[in-house]
């Protein structure tokens, strides 16, 4: 286990996230799952408790710890993406598996958890400062999934 994961809280299926997200992101499997030794808040013995995972080759682990806590937009994961195709398939896989769109190249998956997926055009833009930044972030405000063509018809100006 790496010095430092990153821990999420499922209610109960720790184990469908983290194999949906080693399905949809590249870098990203299943490495580990572990049933509670006894009963827990969340569960019971021989239920899943914890499921090591990695997103694009970030550690983490899921824990199912039943309804106590859920999951915030003050925790997401950004993805960058290289083209329309990519940002497509990222954002269609979390929608359409129940997910929801949010604002700014922002959605949810079905289990609460938020993920930004944000192409590289937009993030150059925003990093050029000025005038650039200025209009690649107005034409993001107004989106819901990030436009490649739109932020690069605006950073052209």
């Amino acid at each position: 286990m790496p010095k430092n994961t990153i821990c999420l809280w499922y209610e109960h299926d720790a184990e469908a996230a983290a194999g949906f997200y080693a399905r949809t992101f590249p870098d990203s499997t299943v490495t580990a799952v572990h049933r509670a030794p006894s009963d827990f808040p969340g569960g019971k013995a021989g239920q899943v408790l914890t499921v090591e995972f990695t997103v694009c080759g970030v550690a983490c682990m899921g824990l199912n710890g039943g309804t106590a806590f859920q999951q915030s937009e003050a925790f997401s994961f950004q993805i960058a993406t290289d083209d329309q195709a990519e940002t497509d398939r990222y954002w269609n896989a979390i929608v359409g598996n129940g997910g929801m769109e949010s604002a700014c190249g922002w959605c949810k998956d079905k289990w609460g958890l938020s993920w930004q997926i944000t192409p590289r055009v937009l993030t150059e833009a925003m990093a050029k400062g000025g005038d650039v930044a200025q209009r690649a972030f107005a034409a993001m405000m107004e989106m819901r999934k990030i436009d490649v063509a739109k932020i690069e018809a605006t950073v052209r100006g």
